[in-house]
């Protein structure tokens, strides 16, 4: 990655969610390296050249800036245009090692940005042939020491009088990887705090009229009741919908953690970059059509102000926490209160699972139509939900993946902690061109996406629906022991047809052994048939069909059990009957129970149970 002037960069994240970009130092940083020293209290400067001189600054500052050699690297850290760190190594006389030296402005201290220097020098010196880096340090300056040692790679100390000679070895083993993962993690969820907890939010382009998608925004922040500060940003209304407006995002009283974009895509850019020097954190932008260059004029104005970006072309967001109750979308209807969190690349298909899972009673914790996805990305909602505190199945519906391979990554992980749900969008050409169209983003393609949900541990769907009745089912179900299923039904061709759909889905069907045989039949009517499917026959009474399930989910040669139901004349329980035993057995049943009603009016439902819940 470059930046305006063709200089390499990359924009990195530090402990508390900040945006920061690293580069080499280049001349023209010798004036901002030099203030960066003289700025160092007197006690830090002593730490760093192990004496105060007046001239420490300018000297450290020549060298840094020197032109390039071999031998010799330097990086900084810069936050909105200001340089807050350096770091830098120069090759000695030892092979392989080199001397690390390390700055950090003193407002910045804690903060990781020795760590993230460190991490990017390292990996430059690596490439350079480099196996160790070598730093002295007052043996009282426990913040250095303690940077050294806490970033996972093996160090070893030797004091010599005042002096601590630091030897940090720069092989990537286990431990180190690990500690990068987690202080990436720490990052990124830091860095989503204004978008999902946001203190004060900004809505850009709510207009007079009803119909414009940004008075759409800013009436469900109203209605929803979001606890923040709201305002609006329309310089021809002191007020809209009974909020406060302004003329100018910069025009706010205080600075918005999260601002709103709904306008034309011509104004996107210039309202991003009002927005940065507002000191906005986060931006959710819903407007469409951006072309090219305004597209990078948002990116840079993103990345020049630290701010994280959903979107362009999105929905929006939403938390449903009662503390915060924010429902930053247009979407028909507010989401419910609820545990699953939601990532889409369509609005449409966040609409319908908004709705989906508002009817079955689920409800949403946090959600994100993502968009065109121009920075934040499904990886990072599932860093969010793994560490929110409330999510505990997650929905995705991702059009493309940026970065397969630390998604992949990143939902092992989380699928050991919660189910995690996908549809398995773009399986055609066809339908990889209209992702393409739709959301500007490459579809991965069909081997490599199937790939990726099977090594990750993601159950992957092929529609809305689909995904819905999966969600209902683990939402209220414990997820079985393994793979084996019992079907029951009162109808032998319901029985075969599912029996069918288990086989062609992975799952086995084990005859029953001789002893449960033996119980059935004690329970069942005449004429039913004991195997696998078990028809129970269309004469089945409630409290028959609640003693057979009562014995298939105690047995231990059955994970699941799958309930197909027909409605008949034969029998004086009704299909609701027939339903209630399936529900409400003796106690909470110990393996999942799904039962399908071929008569019945919506694809999914969820059902009461004896004990309450589903």
């Amino acid at each position: 990655m470059t930046d305006a002037l063709g200089r390499p960069s990359i924009h990195a994240l530090l402990a508390d969610g900040t945006t920061v970009r690293i580069r080499a130092v280049e001349p023209e940083d010798h004036d901002q390296l030099h203030r960066l020293y003289e700025e160092m209290s007197p006690e830090n400067l002593r730490m760093r050249f192990f004496a105060v001189s007046p001239h420490s600054a300018a000297l450290a500052a020549d060298h840094a800036c020197e032109p390039p050699r071999s031998g010799h690297r330097a990086l900084v850290a810069e936050l909105r245009g200001r340089i807050i760190g350096l770091a830098e190594y120069d090759e000695g006389e030892e092979r392989g090692s080199a001397e690390l030296a390390v700055a950090v402005a003193d407002r910045l201290h804690h903060h990781g940005v020795g760590t993230l220097l460190i991490e990017h020098l390292a990996s430059a010196a690596r490439a350079d042939g480099l196996t160790c880096f070598v730093a002295d340090a007052l043996s009282e300056n426990r913040e250095v020491l303690r940077l050294f040692t806490d970033l996972g790679l093996r160090v070893t100390h030797r004091t010599d009088g005042p002096e601590t000679r630091c030897t940090i070895a720069l092989d990537q083993d286990d431990t180190y990887l690990e500690a990068v993962e987690n202080r990436g993690r720490t990052a990124d969820v830091a860095s989503m705090e204004p978008l999902f907890r946001p203190r004060t939010v900004a809505v850009v382009g709510a207009g007079r009229r009803p119909g414009s998608v940004g008075r759409a925004v800013l009436r469900h922040l109203r209605t929803g009741d979001f606890t923040g500060r709201l305002f609006a940003v329309n310089p021809h209304a002191h007020a809209l919908l009974g909020v406060p407006s302004y003329p100018a995002v910069t025009a706010l009283p205080v600075p918005p953690d999260l601002v709103v974009i709904a306008t034309p895509a011509a104004a996107v850019p210039s309202v991003a970059e009002d927005s940065g020097k507002a000191g906005a954190h986060a931006l959710v932008v819903v407007s469409a059509g951006l072309d090219p260059a305004q597209a990078q004029a948002l990116l840079t104005a993103c990345r020049t102000h630290g701010m994280r970006l959903v979107g362009p072309n999105c929905l929006g967001v939403a938390n449903t926490d009662p503390a915060l109750r924010m429902d930053a979308t247009f979407a028909a209807a507010h989401p419910s209160r609820g545990t699953a969190g939601i990532a889409v690349q369509s609005g449409g298909v966040g609409i319908a699972l908004l709705d989906g899972l508002s009817r079955l009673g689920i409800g949403v914790s946090t959600f994100a139509s993502l968009g065109d996805k121009y920075d934040v990305s499904g990886n990072d909602l599932l860093q969010w939900w793994e560490n929110d505190g409330v999510t505990d199945l997650a929905l995705l519906h991702l059009e493309s993946f940026g970065n397969p391979r630390a998604f992949s990554r990143t939902a092992r992980r989380v699928t050991r902690r919660m189910p995690l749900l996908t549809v398995d969008a773009g399986r055609t050409d066809a339908g990889r061109r209209a992702a393409a169209s739709h959301s500007a983003a490459a579809a991965t393609g069909t081997l490599t996406r199937q790939a990726l949900f099977t090594q990750a541990g993601i159950t992957a769907t092929r529609s809305i629906g689909e995904l819905l009745e999966t969600a209902a089912l683990f939402h209220a179900q414990p997820l079985p022991a393994g793979n084996k299923v019992a079907v029951v039904t009162n109808a032998g061709g319901a029985g075969v047809l599912a029996a069918d759909a288990c086989v062609e889905a992975g799952l086995l069907l084990p005859a029953p052994t001789p002893e449960l045989v033996q119980d059935l039949l004690a329970v069942l009517p005449d004429g039913a048939a004991v195997g696998n499917p078990v028809d129970v026959t269309a004469a089945v009474a409630e409290d028959e069909l609640r003693d057979c399930l009562d014995r298939l989910t105690t047995h231990r040669g059955v994970g699941a059990v799958v309930v197909a139901l027909v409605p008949t004349a034969v029998a004086a329980a009704t299909g609701d009957d027939l339903a209630r035993a399936v529900t409400q057995g003796p106690g909470r049943r110990r393996i999942p129970v799904v039962l399908v009603r071929l008569e019945q009016d919506v694809p999914v439902r969820l059902l009461p149970a004896g004990e309450g819940g589903a």
